[in-house]
């Protein structure tokens, strides 16, 4: 069989098993030979030799057929380049999964076969198939868009940006674990590949591995079925930075746990970065156990703010000017990114979604992203993302915040203690509702519209002159806006 022909019958796999699988699978394979019936393939670690003979065997082998060529078996080896190791004798997969079992009997000692993997009977060391084990992990792709130039720093991200950024140079650890948290869409994942493609640029001799929780705990029950423990104990153990993404994914799974709280302990005694991702505050995590909660407190946590209006300018305007060289003719009208800015405020995905959405639609129908068209083409995203914020709603929210009563927030006492609370209010009374002046004076206690305006008018000049004021305001726009 030629090289072209594999060429072609790779592109049939393609079609048969998706690109993903294609990628990580089969796109590594190198057809070497085919020799009295055996066709021969090169592949990079003993591990994608092995997952290939369980998953893709019976496959590539009736695609040979398929072709006109004369096949009965196809085995795979791995590469004398291919690495430091020495090159091993080809894994025997049969066309049938009887004869398979029968081949992977006589396989000589320095051979692993998918039927030997099975029963975790294998005679290749240990720590050789974790070590392919932890190259085919790193092998899988991260988002080429999540870099730390991709990602748009504003005030509610920046500590975990400076967190991140400080874990990517690779030096000495200072904080263990980093664990990053937030609501969706609020950057984490970004931050979490920004981190590992750094650090392969920076420091290419680390152990880096990234994967996600529900990953981890795949990996820990396959181990578990297969009996290969001991692999999997070498191989988290052996990374020199380990990072999981959405952790709260393995709360109220008890073995799971343990054996992350045990890799955890083993990477931190041997002074190994851990890097953590979250939906929510380690503490707020329901069903996490103690122990692991308690670890996960010890290093850095870091909270991912909901987006305030700068960042979420900033984030749009970042994305137009990649689109710039996708849709080079397309024109945008003043004012549009603003008004998505304001009113899709709680998650990034879709402000970004939004956006792809509305250049596309405006390429297709050959006209300027004007008002006009960004209401027709994102009616529905307009009207999920419309939070209605009620007057009450604030008044509530301020009354806590300061510790006072409700009925002060309305009241008639004009004491400071009451007064600055209630001006905040009626100053958020008139950002966030839509609400007229005269209005919101009578939902405080009656008051007039000249009350109202001159309280908002202090805020807006204590935000300028007192830090205080400013947060207190910008804590409780978020809080109301999430």
């Amino acid at each position: 069989m030629t090289q072209d022909k594999w060429g072609q019958l790779r592109q049939r796999l393609l079609k048969t098993v998706g690109q993903n699988n294609f990628k990580t699978w089969i796109e590594p394979l190198e057809f070497a030979e085919l020799q009295d019936g055996v066709a021969v393939f090169n592949v990079p670690t003993t591990f994608v030799g092995n997952y290939v003979n369980q998953n893709f065997s019976d496959l590539i082998l009736y695609e040979l057929s398929s072709s006109g060529e004369t096949v009965q078996r196809v085995t795979f080896r791995v590469a004398a380049n291919s690495g430091t190791r020495p090159a091993r004798k080809p894994v025997a997969v049969n066309a049938t999964a009887k004869t398979a079992t029968k081949t992977a009997a006589k396989v000589p000692a320095g051979t692993t076969s998918s039927a030997q993997g099975r029963t975790g009977s294998a005679s290749a060391p240990a720590s050789d198939d974790a070590n392919g084990l932890t190259e085919a992990l790193q092998a899988a792709p991260l988002d080429a868009r999540f870099t730390f130039d991709a990602f748009v720093v504003g005030k509610p991200n920046e500590l975990a940006h400076a967190a991140a950024r400080r874990v990517s140079e690779g030096g000495p650890v200072t904080f263990n674990p980093l664990v990053l948290y937030g609501g969706v869409g609020l950057g984490k994942t970004h931050l979490m590949h920004a981190i590992a493609w750094e650090l392969r640029a920076r420091r290419p001799e680390l152990n880096v591995l990234y994967l996600s929780a529900e990953q981890f705990m795949y990996r820990f029950v396959q181990a578990l079925r297969e009996r290969k423990m001991m692999d999997f104990k070498h191989l988290f153990r052996s990374v020199d930075v380990l990072m999981v993404d959405d952790v709260q994914f393995i709360a109220g799974k008890d073995s799971t746990q343990e054996e992350f709280f045990h890799t955890f302990n083993a990477l931190v005694d041997q002074n190994k970065q851990i890097i953590i991702s979250a939906d929510r505050a380690p503490g707020e995590i329901k069903d996490l156990e103690d122990r692991v909660r308690s670890r996960l407190q010890c290093g850095l946590v870091v909270d991912l703010h909901p987006t305030d209006y700068e960042l979420r300018l900033g984030i749009l305007q970042s994305k137009q000017q990649q689109y710039r060289h996708t849709y080079p003719d397309l024109q945008i009208a003043d004012g549009v990114l603003e008004f998505l800015a304001h009113r899709i405020s709680t998650n990034v995905r879709v402000l970004e979604g939004a956006l792809t959405r509305l250049f596309a639609f405006a390429s297709l129908v050959g006209r300027e992203i004007d008002m006009e068209l960004t209401q027709d083409c994102l009616a529905d995203v307009l009207r999920a993302s419309e939070r209605k914020i009620s007057i009450e709603e604030i008044q509530r929210r301020v009354s806590d915040y300061y510790n006072i009563r409700f009925s002060d927030i309305i009241g008639p006492k004009r004491v400071r203690s009451y007064a600055r609370p209630r001006q905040v209010a009626m100053y958020l009374c008139k950002q966030l509702t839509s609400r007229s002046l005269p209005e919101i004076g009578r939902r405080f206690g009656g008051r007039d519209h000249t009350t109202v305006m001159h309280g908002v008018r202090r805020i807006e000049e204590l935000k300028v002159t007192d830090g205080q004021i400013a947060e207190d305001v910008e804590m409780l726009r978020r809080a109301l806006e999430a």
